[in-house]
This record gives structure tokens, sequence and C-alpha cells, in this order.
């Protein structure tokens, strides 16, 4: 049983507890549900720079990277540094995030938000939505395509954009439909932890240019973003590198402005 593997068991259990105290109707209630979102996928379209800054305090492969930032300051941040949007761990056991890191993220900025969370069910999406997210990330290597299908085509219902993330060529295979926005392709090997950028390279050449490329894990420099624009990437996700830092968003102003150049 790999990383990704335990990960799902304990969410499946989460999520059915989650369902059992707040109702759908209740989350359908919520004010941020009417809220017009914005599209992550549209901005990175017309960006130089393509960031999405990532609030994340500890993972599985690195444990503790920073708990001592609040979102309110990182958000503020971001927003400040002018990244294209900002990703939202909201997955406690193994990353230390919360829903509520991503309300008070909404609270705090005006960049469109990613919900990074292990998606296995629709209510997961609802809570999205309910709690200020413009994106939601689906996993080709935990779903099936039915669910895949299902899953991004009830998000589009609500307005929400769709990073859908692989690792390989078989997933992203499974996943071409186009009820997604955006291919996320991530360049850690989940059996190794290993990272390596020739994953989105060699992946880039049979990904359909209709969907947004973004490039996740591994990227700590500039030069990788050089690196990888050429193969057609837009957005590029990075969350450690500003996260160990003290002051996260004065990191990725540095790293664009550096970008820039």
């Amino acid at each position: 049983m790999n990383i990704l593997d335990k990960i799902v068991a304990d969410k499946r259990i989460e999520v059915t507890l989650r369902k059992q105290l707040i109702p759908v109707s209740q989350l359908e209630q919520s004010v941020l549900f009417e809220r017009p979102t914005i599209s992550l996928a549209s901005k990175l379209k017309n960006s130089t720079t393509g960031i999405i800054a990532e609030h994340k305090r500890r993972s599985p492969s690195k444990s503790v990277i920073n708990q001592n930032l609040n979102v309110f300051d990182v958000a503020k941040g971001y927003e400040n540094a002018g990244v294209c949007g900002m990703s939202v761990l909201t997955d406690s056991k193994y990353f230390g995030g919360s829903l509520d890191d991503l309300l008070i993220a909404r609270a705090s900025c005006n960049l469109p938000l990613l919900r990074k969370e292990f998606i296995i069910d629709e209510y997961q999406i609802l809570e999205a939505k309910a709690y200020g997210a413009d994106v939601i990330l689906l996993i080709a290597a935990i779903l099936t395509k039915e669910e895949i299908k299902q899953f991004s085509e009830f998000a589009k219902s609500l307005n929400l954009d769709v990073l859908l993330e692989v690792h390989n060529e078989e997933e992203l295979h499974k996943s071409m439909m186009p009820s997604l926005d955006m291919f996320g392709v991530n360049n850690r090997n989940l059996k190794t932890f290993d990272v390596s950028l020739d994953t989105s390279k060699t992946l880039s050449q049979i990904m359909p240019n209709e969907f947004v490329k973004v490039s996740e894990s591994g990227i700590s420099s500039v030069d990788a973003i050089k690196e990888l624009q050429p193969f057609g990437y837009k957005g590029f996700l990075i969350g450690e590198n500003f996260m160990k830092t003290d002051d996260a968003g004065k990191s990725a102003a540095k790293f664009i402005k550096d970008l820039k150049l």
C-alpha cells in the first residue's frame, strides 16, 4: 500500500463522517455558494509567469515545512506578489490543512483558489464551492475514468475550474475529456518520492493543446520554469519553496521578479 492508498482509505472514512454531520443542503446555503468564481485557467493562459503558490504546513514526503505562518498573511502576500492563483491544502492528517484555511484564504484575497484535496466524492466538490474555492483538483491515480467524468462534469455545473493531476502516460490517456480545464503533471514518483522534470517534458508531447498545461512538484528555481515553458507549460505549482521561508509572500515576489528578468 503506497502513501496515496493510505490517504484515500482515511479520506473515505473522513468523508462518510462529514456527510453525517453536515447535510448537502447546509453546504448549499453557504453565503459563498452563489459567489461568482474566478477562472484560474484563464489567468494562466494570459500570464507570462503562471505561478500557483501553495499554502502547505507539512507533507508525507517532507514532514513539517512550516507551522508558523498565518493563512491570511500567506494569502495576502501571494496576492501582492502577483501570483496567478493560490493552492490551499485542506487535508488535516497528512498535510496539516483544513477547510477553515480555505475560508480564511478566501476572505483574505481575490485570487483564484484551488482546493488541494484528495477528492473521492461529489460531497467534497460541494464543500469546495461552499468554502470559497474556484478550482478543484482531481487525481487520476485514485479515480476511475467514470469518476473523473462524473466529478469534473459536476464541478463544471458549479462553475468550478478542474485541474486533473497525472503522474504518467496511462493516467493521461484515461483522463482526456472536455470537462477538464487544466492538466497538472506531478513530477514526483509516488513510489519513490523522487522528482524529475522529465515527466512533464515527456507528457507534454501527448497532451492536447486545448488544455492548459501545469507542472507540479520539484519546481524550486526560475531555471526549472524556463526549462519547461518551451514544452507549452503555462502554470507552475510551487508550495514548499515559498512556505519553507519566514515570509512566503516576499519569497514569491522575489521569485516572480527574477522570472521576469
